[in-house]
């Protein structure tokens, strides 16, 4: 008799999931209010990254009545491994437009133009490896769900590697800042504000992809898979404030949004200035 493949060594729990979802819907929504309000567009990445955790979460909350069913599983295995990578992209892009912003690319490792290209480039790869070997763990036999987790392992290597490095860059860029102000800089001290959040989100998402790491390393039968209590914490907690802290600190505070100047009361308005 074939021994039916298990996709989790747990049942998962309905009531987490559905608050996540709930939490993770919530935030987006209020993040689409708040883009379109500041028509901050460069930064509709990371609602869709919302979304998708979201959606992982709703695939989980399915999967407490049948956790042998594969599309599920699948689901929120590919959901809520490659969002993170989708809010990195928009941290990229964030840091870019603020240096421009406040005339501060002489100050970075990177020019700005590239500096979003490259990172972005290094989500890219990763999010691919992630969504191939999230893949490969739909095919029910333990050698392709092995190299699948093997996939997505390296996959989060690259993406540890691009955001340490970005990482270290976004300090230096700092450093040299506080160092030599620009004209700009002093306008305002919004954009600190903005760069601790940029901080706190990039340790955050960093302390996230190492828990991953080590998940996988310890493959299906270790002990983080094997307990979901630390998905939530090492995963969804962090991501979930990850989500809310750009609804408190929103970019457009010192990054205006299309044909806009950051406002006194953090939105960037359009150009409505009378003649």
């Amino acid at each position: 008799m074939a021994v039916k493949f298990e996709y989790y060594h747990y049942t998962p729990s309905l009531i987490g999931a559905s608050i996540f979802a709930a939490l993770f819907f919530l935030s987006a929504g209020c993040h689409v209010i708040q883009l379109t309000r500041a028509k901050t567009w460069y930064f509709i990445p990371l609602v869709v990254g919302a979304l998708m955790e979201g959606g992982g979460y709703v695939a989980r909350a399915i999967s407490h009545h049948d956790r042998w069913v594969l599309m599920p599983y699948l689901i929120q295995s590919l959901l809520l491994l490659i969002a993170p990578a989708v809010y990195a992209a928009s941290i990229y892009m964030i840091l870019g437009r603020l240096i421009t912003t406040i005339e501060a690319d002489h100050h970075s490792m990177i020019r700005p133009t590239w500096l979003t290209k490259i990172f972005v480039a290094g989500d890219v790869l990763s999010f691919l490896m992630q969504s191939t070997g999230g893949g490969m763990l739909a095919k029910q036999d333990k050698n392709s769900a092995k190299l699948g987790e093997n996939i997505i392992l390296g996959g989060l290597f690259v993406q540890i590697l691009f955001f340490g490095f970005f990482m270290v860059a976004t300090v230096v860029f700092h450093l040299r800042l506080r160092k030599n102000p620009t004209q700009a800089s002093q306008m305002s001290t919004k954009w600190r504000t903005l760069l601790m959040a940029l901080y706190v989100a990039s340790l955050f998402i960093m302390v996230r992809s190492v828990f991953r790491v080590v998940e996988y390393k310890q493959g299906r039968g270790g002990y983080l898979m094997g307990r979901e209590v630390w998905l939530y914490i090492f995963d969804g907690v962090l991501m979930f404030c990850v989500t809310v802290l750009f609804n408190v600190v929103h970019p457009s505070i010192a990054v205006p949004g299309r044909r806009g100047k950051v406002a006194e009361d953090g939105y960037a308005m359009g150009s409505r200035e009378s003649s």
